[in-house]
């Protein structure tokens, strides 16, 4: 099995987005650790290229870069 740092990030970008936009819906997505850990390893890479991850539309932006 790989690990997450084993995707492209556009791809791991757009499987995040999509999946945060199910948990209104899906509310046991909230416990996912699945989503957790992609989260986490996104707000990383983030960090990694400068993103100031206080700034909420920052990251949103960075999360929609290239994932069009």
């Amino acid at each position: 099995m790989k690990s997450l740092t084993n995707y492209p990030i556009q791809e791991l970008k757009l499987i995040y987005t999509l999946l945060h936009t199910q948990w209104p819906i899906h509310t046991e997505l909230l416990d996912s650790q699945l989503l957790q850990d992609l989260q986490t390893h996104l707000v990383q890479q983030a960090i990694s290229e400068g993103i100031d991850m206080s700034q909420h539309t920052d990251w949103s932006n960075w999360l929609e870069m290239n994932t069009k």
